[in-house]
């Protein structure tokens, strides 16, 4: 059988430490093969050996059965190998086409000929339904546009073998929806797809095949129709996964959190929140349910002091923290796992040791009288690393070495150890595999009933049923309902988060019980 991909007994390490130890993947020309692991499996490592961007330490690839050397980037592109990297390569203030020809101008006379650049990427878009408009800017377009941004790059310089690396991390339910679609025209279109991901019914809705690896060896390939979400989980992870989280009751007590009538505009000066009124409880999960860009994000920074209020008031902790500084506000009780890792929660080009004390190096015992005492900002690390699992080579490692999921449970082993009253979680198991989503479930409910307050900020719908023990759903920035989630459905939230009142929600729910009967 010809491959179009073979990647034989390859080998990376890093100083003494194998990311990938001879490991083989090999991709059939026309399949989505899905690329398995837990975080810091060696997943990306892999997939930035292919691309170029690492040079292996052993095994070899092959191209359409030819022994091949890529030493970079260039030499993958003009193999036919394209990446969708999980954090996108783009340039905010340029447009889509602008950002699609860099590196690579079509120029004539030593002009760039912009108008026949979008003209292609306009048909190029059209033929794979990507629909996006080559002269929009960056800044300007949501984060799914953004990824179609990504896509188009790779096909504008001819990609017939495309690797997507985490591309679900940070769309919506009805994003990956259109993604798949779009992955799918790829392969009619006679394209080969390797994803990687750790979203077990993604695989099984889109894949042909999967490879899993488990902490940077191979432990094999299956037939993803002859295997199951139960089955893909053990072998990622090494033992049965729980995927219902346990839970007893809550037991709510005083009010910890107090929203009054908030309204918060966005960087361009539109109202996203708009008269919002929400409580949060000692001892419950309040999980936030909404199509995202309804207002989460800027209720989100405005409890956290990252964005100005323009009126209303935030109570904590019986404390009006409206406009306070963060600092001020993480010393009266808050814990922050923020949606953005990388602008909010990491100095990347800090260690881990740093980033573990970040929100508590300027006092004691981790500084005094200006200066740090880096034996308990590295005794701070080791704890949240060896508690919350973080695979890293140790506290000295840069941030940025880290996979997207083990910066992610870095983070939110600080806030969590911190023991704050109320414990924002925006997203927190973005880019997380089932074991870790499992483990931060656990960890967020042992919050709850250790009488702290949780607020869960979720696009996942599973989520959010399955972790809080009230929803309140937003939409067009205002609070429409707050359900009980045994008391509802997904359908039902989907209806609430489209916009429908309590009224109209009740005649659909009467409509549907009529039309079962």
């Amino acid at each position: 059988m010809e491959y179009v991909i073979e990647m034989l007994n390859v080998s990376k390490k890093f100083g003494n430490f194998y990311a990938n130890d001879n490991i083989t993947l090999q991709l059939k020309k026309g399949e989505i093969h899905a690329l398995l692991g837990e975080n810091g499996a060696g997943k990306s490592t892999m997939m930035n050996v292919l691309f170029g961007l690492y040079q292996p330490d052993g095994g070899e690839i092959r191209v359409h059965g030819k022994k091949v050397d890529i030493s970079n980037p260039n030499v993958a592109n003009d193999l036919g190998i394209g990446m969708v990297h999980q954090h996108f390569m783009l340039v905010e203030n340029l447009t889509v086409t602008e950002n699609i020809i860099l590196g690579s101008e079509p120029a004539k006379m030593g002009t760039v000929k912009i108008k026949a650049a979008a003209k292609k990427v306009a048909e190029i878009s059209k033929l794979y339904g990507l629909n996006v408009d080559p002269y929009a800017k960056i800044e300007d377009i949501s984060v799914g546009m953004q990824q179609r941004v990504e896509i188009l790059k790779t096909l504008y310089r001819g990609a017939e073998i495309l690797i997507f690396d985490e591309p679900t991390a940070s769309l919506t339910p009805q994003e990956i929806q259109e993604l798949i679609a779009i992955m799918k025209k790829l392969i009619t279109e006679g394209k080969s797809i390797i994803l990687i991901t750790h979203k077990l019914q993604e695989i099984m809705d889109v894949s042909d095949r999967v490879t899993v690896i488990r902490k940077g060896k191979g432990i094999g390939t299956v037939i993803t129709s002859e295997s199951n979400p139960e089955e893909l989980a053990t072998l990622m992870v090494g033992r049965q996964v729980t995927f219902k989280t346990e839970k007893q009751p809550p037991n709510p007590t005083e009010e910890v959190l107090q929203i009054e009538n908030l309204v918060v505009a966005d960087n361009r000066g539109i109202d996203r929140v708009k008269k919002l009124n929400l409580s949060v409880r000692r001892g419950e999960i309040v999980g936030l349910a909404g199509i995202d860009g309804n207002g989460q994000s800027e209720l989100i920074e405005a409890i956290a002091g990252l964005r100005k209020v323009k009126s209303g008031k935030i109570t904590l902790n019986n404390i009006d923290i409206t406009g306070k500084k963060p600092r001020q506000i993480t010393e009266s009780g808050l814990g922050h796992i923020p949606q953005d890792r990388h602008k909010h929660g990491l100095v990347l080009d800090f260690s881990v040791g740093y980033n573990a004390a970040l929100q508590e190096y300027y006092r004691e015992p981790y500084s005094k009288n200006g200066i740090m005492n880096y034996q308990v900002i590295s005794k701070k690390a080791k704890e949240i690393i060896e508690e919350y699992d973080v695979r890293t080579q140790g506290e000295h490692e840069l941030a940025r070495a880290l996979s997207g999921g083990n910066q992610q449970k870095l983070i939110i082993g600080r806030e969590i150890s911190r023991g704050p009253d109320l414990l924002i979680a925006a997203l927190p198991t973005r880019g997380l595999d089932v074991g870790a989503i499992e483990f931060i479930h656990k960890r967020l409910i042992e919050q709850r009933d250790n009488g702290k307050a949780v607020f869960l900020i979720s696009f996942e719908l599973d989520e959010v049923m399955n972790v809080s023990d009230r929803i309140a759903v937003i939409h067009d920035g205002h609070i429409v309902d707050t359900v009980i989630p045994a008391e509802t459905n997904e359908q039902e939230l989907g209806l609430l988060m489209a916009g429908h009142s309590i009224k109209e929600k009740g005649q659909m729910k009467e409509g549907v019980d009529r039309n079962v009967e």
